[in-house]
């Protein structure tokens, strides 16, 4: 079953320059972090120095796009940062890129690797389709502080990834909430890879085709699909 995606208008109109594309799996193989796995993160890692060539993340064309956007929803991109962003950051730091489980270092990688925001979701935690909609600042996103699950509300106007139930993703692509994030029980995943002008539509596309490999190659016999929603 193919999982709905959908963008409003009043996203589209923020950022004309947006475009995703959406790669599916079913019968996926999850579990703890590999040798393998941490190898692609440790390779993807240099490949996203090669590309900065002595750069911040922030000061690639791409990522300061992104800051743009981030700046007219009322976000401070310096402080909540795109996930790409984010994890650029961390894999060019001492410590380096965390390790997850499987499925998530494989979109990390390719995060990293290509510098776009990649998200995966548990499609069998989704409840109906995803919007990307700006929020109306009632709905609900549910998350963890101090061990204790609270309920957060997003700012009015903010940019939020959403289900039936609420909010799966504050800020774009800032921060997901726990309900629908991969686990290593995961079998089914929808991800996410967004960009924005200047970035070529042609590389993100070659970014989904890498992860797409990637899963056939580590989960034997999984559906995979990539697609570009036409809304």
């Amino acid at each position: 079953m193919t999982l709905p995606l959908t963008v409003s208008d009043e996203v589209r109109a923020l950022a004309p320059g947006f475009t995703h594309v959406v790669v599916e799996g079913h019968g996926l193989v999850n579990g703890p972090s590999t040798d393998a796995g941490s190898a692609l993160l440790d390779d993807a890692a240099h490949r996203l120095a090669v590309r900065l060539d002595g750069r911040a993340p922030h000061e690639d064309p791409h990522m300061a796009a992104w800051r743009e956007v981030y700046t007219a929803f009322g976000a401070k991109p310096s402080r909540t940062r795109n996930s790409a962003e984010a994890l650029a950051k961390r894999a060019l730091s001492e410590g380096g890129l965390p390790r997850i489980n499987l499925l998530v270092d494989l979109y990390n990688a390719i995060s990293v690797a290509h510098l776009i925001p990649v998200g995966g979701e548990d499609t069998d935690r989704i409840r109906g389709g995803m919007r990307l909609v700006r929020a109306a600042g009632d709905e609900d996103f549910v998350t963890v502080a101090g061990g204790e699950e609270v309920v957060e509300h997003p700012e009015a106007g903010e940019v939020v990834w959403c289900d039936e139930v609420g909010v799966t993703c504050r800020r774009w692509n800032w921060r997901q909430g726990p309900r629908t994030r991969l686990t290593e029980e995961s079998v089914s995943a929808v991800f996410l890879l967004e960009s924005m002008a200047p970035m070529p539509v042609a590389d993100l596309r070659t970014a989904a085709g890498e992860l797409a490999e990637l899963l056939e190659k580590f989960s034997p016999g999984a559906r995979v699909e990539v697609r570009e929603p036409a809304s």
